[in-house]
């Protein structure tokens, strides 16, 4: 009996997504066997530092793609939201499962269980390690006031439950329900109020991109909805050259045959910002219509989606983008980046 190798961070929410892809697939394949390889990244062992400043593009992936270029594992689960737009030339993302609620999520202290962002008294700190977040709340919440908060789901949690220098802190939902704590959700921030990360909510299957068996075995997880909205999102944050180190958001929706792409930039205290929306005629897509001479998009290989519907997401992404850049974007986004540094 073959067994494949999975790796996978060794945090608990890690493994939870880790474990629903390897039922995805032992379901799908009965006579496989699967073998869960967790290990540590750079991401997990630097906590005392916040993301934007590391600097460091593949925090949260770069153990992980060694293990995959050594072959010692045949795939790597990964949260969609922490792989870059541009892989490592040898690998590519194989499969991007369902899309959970891509919305972030308020925590709130247990003094204050009941309340909103809006509710929560002057002053009160809010903890993210998000500059995305930040900067959109800040503008929305004027206030409040926004602090850095690292570590996995756990010790943030314990983090503002046990320390009293956080009112709440700001975590996706999609998180907080693969953890199985649905009851911790004080608020759920909708797109209006705060949009998401590219790619947020979704798990992504990455392999080596000349690994046809195992391709061909995880391409049956890709969703075709969440790989056209996810393609259109980092075609856009590709474009503008967007990192953890600026703050950029989007929002996205497929209704009647169109996506809808929302995109936007912010300066650090959100005082700056520019939003558009884009549309696209896309189908989603029932049937394969052939091979591809170079598959990947955006880091993303699906065989089994037709191309054209692909096209037209890379595409929307990279309009949106261009449009912003035409207005101005990049001077918000410039000047985010040289305040990051300085900070």
């Amino acid at each position: 009996m073959k067994v494949i190798r999975v790796g996978t961070r060794k945090s608990q929410l890690a493994r939870i997504q880790t474990d629903s892809v390897v039922a995805m697939l032992k379901a799908l394949y009965p006579g496989l066997q699967f073998e869960i390889i967790a290990m540590s990244t750079t991401g997990d062992k630097i906590l005392d530092t916040a993301l934007s400043k590391i600097g460091e593009k593949s925090l949260f992936t770069k153990e992980l793609e060694y293990a995959l270029e050594k072959n010692e594992v045949d795939l790597v689960v990964h949260s969609l939201k922490d792989l870059p737009t541009v892989l490592p030339p040898a690998f590519t993302i194989g499969a991007i499962c369902k899309r959970e609620n891509p919305c972030d999520a308020v925590v709130f202290h247990p003094k204050f269980v009941g309340k909103t962002l809006e509710t929560l008294p002057e002053k009160s700190t809010v903890g993210t390690s998000s500059l995305r977040r930040a900067a959109q709340l800040q503008r929305k919440f004027p206030h409040l006031e926004f602090k850095s908060i690292r570590g996995n789901l756990n010790t943030r949690l314990r983090k503002l439950d046990e320390q009293h220098e956080f009112s709440a802190i700001i975590l996706a939902v999609a998180g907080l329900q693969r953890m199985g704590w649905q009851n911790r959700v004080g608020q759920i921030l909708h797109p209006e109020e705060c949009m998401y990360a590219v790619g947020q909510g979704a798990l992504a299957v990455e392999v080596r991109a000349k690994d046809q068996d195992i391709l061909d075995l995880v391409g049956v997880l890709h969703d075709p909805e969440t790989l056209l909205r996810c393609i259109a999102e980092r075609a856009f944050l590709r474009h503008l050259e967007g990192g953890c180190s600026v703050p950029v958001a989007v929002h996205t929706v497929i209704k009647d045959g169109q996506l809808y792409l929302t995109g936007g930039v912010w300066s650090l205290d959100g005082s700056d910002s520019m939003q558009e929306t884009m549309q696209a005629t896309i189908h989603v897509p029932t049937q394969y219509d052939g091979p591809e001479d170079d598959p990947q998009l955006v880091g993303i290989t699906a065989l089994n989606i037709p191309r054209g519907a692909q096209l037209a997401a890379e595409n929307l992404g990279i309009s949106l983008a261009s449009l912003l850049l035409n207005k101005g974007a990049k001077n918000i986004l410039d000047v985010a980046r040289q305040l990051n540094d300085v900070h």
